[in-house]
């Protein structure tokens, strides 16, 4: 089977043009979908549970008396953890032990508050404090997710924020023959709600769900801030509520950048690419190499490769649409590429990943090596796998543990600070015509 996935190469007098075309996605949200969620998030506002209800069974098939009995216990968590394979369950542990313990690191290096003294006593500082209340939204629908639980709530955890309110669809499976219909509830993602340590679990999702975080409802807090991906409905949800409460970002399509020096067997970086081809039709694989005879080789085990893939015509689709084999001059030009596309991962398969690390400023994941495949680092290498997409890397960071916190500024002047800093307030209070500004400082100047 054919991929007919672009090649494109830097020499070309083209390759601007063709660069662009390959990149562009448009992050504007269907007008219609905007429509449709501003009308749920305002009826969720207004009627709270009743209207989740209602949207959950128009979305979800799933017919509910109350939203309370939507939510599962923790008794059943634990159930769910206790009945899948022992397999399931070692590798759940062991990637959380390892997400947790990267996240604890995180903290000690950032996550703290700290103080000092100037020479005349005054003491400032800054003083961190984790979040009240968040929501983590995890996808249901199409697949199940437990990384997703696992990768938002333990940072929320480690930060130490009160209370974690998880929301999943669980989509109904009809019954026939009585019309009546029930949520599907994934026994992995309930597990990983267990070992990440959510206290509340609802199965609602979609515009309905992230509303009644963002609100509340009588039956559902409202939290302080929203994290976790979702379909396009709940991208603009999260866009509409944003001011309310706070969002981690707005994620795009999956993206992965391998930057290739032609010592990786072809076939691991065929496979790489297919691993962010294979999420949807969107999703985005280049390859920026400077042997021209490896990328052929890459292209051959991409034929090869694809018909073994349950998941082919998601993968073809993304590839042939959005995907790209680039000839590079060099690997300092792919570097100066990579940076200009800021990639969610990006994978430097090379001899030497050190040499090029420090060339590479824009990325949300960087993988080193020829072993480091993206896909350990989505499910148990230890750094978050929510990471910014769409070129927002250029200034935006991975989830993590500063983002269930916030910073306040401590400021304690002593009478010897006051007087100097009074006359320098005072007179710049002058200068924006603020007299109040200025006098409150003067009245703490010696006479």
């Amino acid at each position: 089977m054919t991929v007919r996935i672009r090649h494109l190469a830097t020499s070309a007098a083209d390759f601007a043009a063709e660069f662009e075309r390959v990149l562009h996605w448009s992050a504007e949200t269907d007008s219609a979908i905007e429509e449709r969620v501003a009308a749920i998030l305002a009826d969720v506002q207004q009627r709270g549970d009743a209207a989740v209800l209602e949207y959950t069974e128009r979305f979800d098939g799933v017919k509910a008396a109350s939203v309370a009995s939507l939510e599962i216990g923790h008794a059943e968590l634990h159930a769910a953890l206790a009945a899948i394979t022992p397999a399931q369950r070692s590798a759940l542990e062991f990637a959380a032990d390892r997400v947790r313990d990267y996240h604890q690191r995180q903290l000690e290096a950032c996550g703290r508050s700290w103080t000092y003294r100037d020479a005349d006593g005054t003491l400032l500082g800054q003083k961190v404090t984790p979040l009240d209340r968040v929501g983590i939204y995890v996808p249901g629908g199409k697949a199940a997710y437990p990384s997703s639980v696992l990768m938002n709530a333990l940072p929320a955890k480690v930060a130490g924020v009160g209370e974690i309110v998880m929301v999943v669809p669980t989509p109904a499976r009809r019954d026939g023959s009585s019309g009546s219909s029930k949520g599907e509830k994934n026994l992995l993602v309930l597990a990983a709600a267990a070992v990440a340590g959510a206290d509340r679990v609802f199965t609602i999702g979609g515009a309905q769900a992230v509303a009644a975080l963002a609100y509340g409802t009588a039956t559902v807090p409202a939290v302080d801030k929203i994290t976790g991906p979702g379909n396009a409905y709940v991208a603009s949800a999260k866009r509409r509520v944003f001011g309310k409460v706070g969002i981690d970002m707005i994620a795009g399509p999956s993206e992965i950048l391998v930057l290739a020096d032609g010592s990786t067997p072809a076939d691991w970086v065929a496979m790489d690419l297919f691993s962010q081809a294979e999420h949807d039709e969107l999703a985005q694989s280049i390859l920026l190499c400077p042997d021209a005879g490896y990328i052929e080789r890459v292209q051959s085990e991409i034929d090869r490769l694809i018909g073994s893939m349950p998941r082919r015509d998601v993968i073809r689709a993304s590839l042939e649409g959005r995907g790209a084999l680039i000839h590079t001059r060099s690997m300092d030009e792919a570097c100066e590429i990579s940076n200009r596309i800021a990639p969610e991962h990006l994978e430097v398969s090379s001899r030497d990943p050190h040499r090029w690390e420090p060339l590479l400023k824009h990325a949300g994941a960087i993988f080193l090596g020829a072993y480091t495949s993206e896909s350990l680092g989505d499910y148990c290498a230890g750094p978050n796998h929510v990471l910014p997409t769409s070129g927002t890397a250029r200034f935006s960071s991975p989830l993590g543990v500063y983002d269930f916190q916030k910073r306040s500024s401590l400021i304690e002047v002593s009478e010897a600070g006051a007087q100097a800093l009074g006359v320098v307030a005072a007179e710049l209070a002058y200068g924006e015509g603020l007299q109040a500004h200025a006098q409150a400082a003067e009245m703490r100047l010696k006479r």
